[in-house]
C-alpha cells in the first residue's frame, strides 16, 4: 500500500561553480601536465645551451648579449611555467572539490533511497497491523497515519496528513482528549481507555497510548499515537469476571453447604462423644448407686431401727404407765426417724435430679436472721455459743436450697464441737459473697478434707450425747451446691476447729420481703371453730389429721376421695373455711385438679392447702400461679398451724 507523507523530500542542487562534466576536468588536467612537461624540457635545454656557450664563445659581448637574450627567454618561460603550475594547482583543487561534492551527492542519494525504502516498509507493516497508528507533531498536525487509522475515521487515503487534530475530529471528541494530549506534550507517556462509536454506530472500547517524541534536550517535538480496539477483550474480561463471581458464589455456597454439613457431622460426633461420656458416667453412677444402696442398707438397717426400737419401748411403757415424759420421748424418737428418712429422701432426689434450683434475688438477712435465731437456742442447749454477724447484702440463689446447705453446716458445727462457740458470718470477695461457718471443734485432718463429702462418711469423734446420723449431711451440701453453681470450701486445723464456706453471687436488686408474722393469740383464735375439709387417700393420715386439727379446735371432715367428700358436704355446697388436699390421690388423680373441680361447683372458692412429697419446681410454680399454699411432707405441726392461720385470716 502506497504511503503518503506530508514531510518534503530532500533536494540536492549542485553549486554553480562546479564544472559541467568531470571528463572535461580530467582532460584539462592532462593538458596542463603535458604543457608543464614541455616547459620543464625547454628550461633544461636553455640552461644547457647557456652553459655550453660560455665554454665555447670567443666574443664576450656576443656571449653577453646572447646570455641576456637567453635570460629573458628563461624568465618568460619560467613565468609561463609558474602560471601553468598555478593553473594546474587550481584545477587540482577544483577537481578535488568536485569529487567530494560528487561523493556527498551520491551518499545523499543513497540515504534518500534508503529513507524511501524504510518509509515504504514502515507503511507496509503499519498498514497491516490491526491497530490505529499515527504521528502528531508539536502543533498537533498529522504527519503519519496508517491505513487502519484512516479507514476507522473514514478519511480518504493520505488526506489526513497535514490536517490538525481538531480538523480531523469533532470538538466534543477533542475536548475528551485534551487532558491526555496535554500530559503527552508535557513529556508523559499516557495510556487510557476511551469509548468511541464506529461507522456502524457501534460503541467500541479503545485503548489509546500517547508516547512523546523527545529530543536529547528534552523538548517534545511530536506524539506517537497507538490505538487498539479492546472491546472484545473487555467483554471477555467482563464475562470472565461475571463467571468468576458466579463461580465464587457457587464455591461459597458449596463451601457453606460443606461447612454446614461438616459442622453437623462434628456436632453429631461431639454429641456421640458426649453421649458416650454420659453413658460411661451413667454407668459409673449406676455402679456407685448400687454400691451406695448396699451401704445404705447396711447403714439404715441400724440407724433407722434404733429410734424405732426406742419409740416402741417408750410406747409400751406408756401403755402401762402414762407419762408426759414418755410421750416426749416417743416424739423425739419419731422425730429422729423423720430426720433420717428426710435425709435419705433428700439424697435420693438429688441423685435422681428431681430437685431443680429456683434462682432469684433476695436479701440474705431474710435467711441468716432466721437461722441465727433457730440455732442460737440449739447451740445454747448443747452448752455452746452461737455468734452471728449480720449481713444486709443482696444475693442470687435458691433461698430454700441455700438454707438446707447452711442448716447442715451449722448442725455439723454444733455436733462436732465440745465447747467454745460457733460463728456465722459473711465476707465480700469481689462480685461474690462468702457465707462462712466457723467452729472451735476438734477439726479435720488434711488428708480427710475430700473424704468428708462422700456419702456415709462420718466424723470419728463427736459429742457423746449426739446421734451419729447417716453421714449424708456434707454429701447433700455438695450436691445442692452443684445444683446452685456455688463453690463449697473448707479449712480445718486439727484440735482447733474448722471453717466451712459457700460462695454466692451478689445481686444489685431484690424484691421486698414479706414480714414474718409470729403466731399471736388472734391467729390461734382463727383455728377455733374453723370448718376444714381434708382430702387424702390414706385413712391413717386422715385419722391423724382429724385428731390434730380437732385438738386445735377445728371442725374437721375427712374423705378418701372426691365422691366420699361430696356425700358428706352436700355435693360441696356446705359451708367450709379451708380445704387441705394431698397432691397424689387414687386412680391417677391429683389434688390440684380435685380442688379445681370442687371450687367449680361452689359459689365461692375455698382457700386450699396442698400437701405433697413432690419437690419439683414445676409443681411449685403451678401451685403459686393458682394462688394455693404448698407444704412438703413430712408436715411439721407448727408449720401447718401457722399456714392454716394465715389462710383463715385472708379477707
Amino acid at each position: 500500500m502506497a504511503c503518503t507523507s506530508t514531510r518534503p523530500s530532500p533536494a540536492s542542487p549542485l553549486p554553480e561553480d562546479v564544472p559541467l562534466d568531470r571528463n572535461e576536468l580530467l582532460a584539462e588536467l592532462a593538458r596542463l601536465r603535458l604543457d608543464n612537461h614541455k616547459l620543464t624540457r625547454i628550461n633544461a635545454a636553455l640552461i644547457e645551451r647557456i652553459e655550453s656557450g660560455v665554454t665555447q664563445g670567443n666574443d664576450p659581448y656576443t656571449t653577453f648579449q646572447h646570455s641576456v637574450v637567453l635570460a629573458e627567454q628563461v624568465r618568460e618561460r619560467t613565468d609561463a611555467l609558474n602560471q601553468a603550475m598555478a593553473e594546474l594547482r587550481a584545477s587540482n583543487h577544483l577537481l578535488i572539490n568536485a569529487r567530494l561534492r560528487a561523493e556527498t551527492l551520491r551518499g545523499e542519494q543513497v540515504a534518500a533511497q534508503k529513507a524511501q525504502e524504510s518509509e515504504r516498509w514502515i507503511r507496509l507493516i503499519t498498514d497491516h497491523v490491526p491497530a490505529l497508528i499515527g504521528y502528531l507533531n508539536a502543533d498537533l498536525v498529522y504527519e503519519f497515519t496508517n491505513k487502519v487509522y484512516e479507514e476507522w475515521y473514514c478519511w480518504p487515503r493520505g488526506m489526513m496528513l497535514g490536517q490538525s487534530l481538531r480538523e480531523v475530529h469533532s470538538e466534543q471528541h477533542c475536548q475528551r482528549l485534551d487532558a491526555y494530549v496535554a500530559r503527552a506534550l508535557a513529556g508523559e507517556s499516557v495510556t487510557f481507555e476511551f469509548a468511541e462509536t464506529n461507522i456502524n454506530n457501534q460503541e467500541r472500547y479503545m485503548l489509546r497510548s500517547y508516547v512523546p517524541n523527545l529530543l536529547a534536550s528534552g523538548e517534545v517535538v511530536g506524539i506517537f499515537v497507538l490505538i487498539r480496539d479492546i472491546t472484545e477483550r473487555r467483554r471477555t474480561a467482563e464475562a470472565l469476571h461475571q463467571a468468576y463471581q458466579h463461580l465464587e458464589q457457587r464455591v461459597a455456597q458449596r463451601t457453606s453447604e460443606l461447612t454446614a454439613l461438616n459442622d453437623q457431622l462434628l456436632k453429631e460426633i461431639d454429641e456421640r462423644r458426649r453421649m458416650e461420656t454420659r453413658l460411661r458416667e451413667a454407668k459409673l453412677e449406676a455402679e456407685q448407686a448400687n454400691l451406695s444402696k448396699t451401704k445404705f442398707l447396711a447403714a439404715v438397717s441400724h440407724d433407722l431401727l434404733q429410734p424405732l426400737n426406742a419409740a416402741r419401748l417408750f410406747t409400751s411403757a406408756l401403755l402401762e404407765r402414762p407419762s408426759e415424759q414418755l410421750v416426749r420421748n416417743v416424739s423425739n424418737s419419731l422425730e429422729d426417724v423423720e430426720n433420717l428418712l428426710g435425709t435419705l429422701v433428700d439424697i435420693s432426689k438429688l441423685d435422681a435430679g428431681v430437685i431443680k434450683a429456683d434462682i432469684a434475688p433476695f436479701a440474705l438477712s431474710e435467711l441468716l436472721d432466721n437461722l441465727a435465731a433457730e440455732y442460737t437456742e440449739l447451740a445454747r442447749s448443747e452448752g455452746l455459743e452461737l455468734h452471728f454477724v449480720g449481713c444486709s447484702a443482696l444475693v442470687r440463689s435458691d433461698i430454700q436450697l441455700l438454707a438446707r446447705i447452711l442448716r447442715n453446716l451449722l448442725s455439723n458445727a454444733i455436733r462436732y464441737t465440745y465447747k467454745g462457740r460457733v460463728v456465722l458470718g459473711c465476707r465480700r470477695q469481689h462480685q461474690r459473697l462468702s457465707i462462712q461457718v466457723w467452729d472451735s471443734g476438734m477439726g479435720i485432718a488434711e488428708e480427710r478434707l475430700e473424704e468428708i463429702f462422700q456419702e456415709f462418711k462420718r466424723g470419728d469423734v463427736q459429742r457423746p450425747d449426739q446421734d451419729r446420723g447417716l453421714g449424708l449431711g456434707l454429701a447433700i451440701v455438695e450436691k445442692i451446691a452443684g445444683i446452685l453453681g456455688h463453690r463449697i470450701s473448707v479449712k480445718s486445723w486439727p484440735g482447733q476447729g474448722s471453717m466451712f464456706s459457700v460462695e454466692v453471687p451478689l445481686s444489685a436488686t431484690a424484691p421486698k420481703s414479706l414480714p414474718m408474722l409470729a403466731m399471736s393469740e388472734p391467729m390461734l383464735e382463727r383455728l377455733q371453730g374453723a370448718r376444714v375439709w381434708v382430702l387424702d387417700n390414706d385413712a391413717a393420715i386422715c385419722a391423724g389429721m382429724r385428731t390434730l386439727l380437732e385438738g386445735w379446735g377445728c371442725r374437721v371432715i375427712t374423705a378418701l376421695s372426691e365422691q366420699d367428700l361430696a356425700r358428706q358436704v352436700d355435693n360441696y355446697h356446705a359451708e367450709a373455711d379451708l380445704l387441705i388436699a394431698d397432691y397424689h390421690l387414687d386412680d391417677d388423680q391429683n389434688g390440684v385438679d380435685a380442688v379445681a373441680r370442687i371450687n367449680a361447683r361452689r359459689a365461692s372458692a375455698i382457700p386450699a392447702l396442698m400437701i405433697t412429697a413432690n419437690y419439683s419446681n414445676e409443681l411449685k410454680q403451678q401451685i403459686r400461679e393458682l394462688g394455693h399454699t404448698l407444704m412438703h411432707k413430712p408436715v411439721r405441726p407448727m408449720k401447718l398451724k401457722t399456714a392454716m392461720s394465715h389462710l383463715l385470716g385472708r379477707p
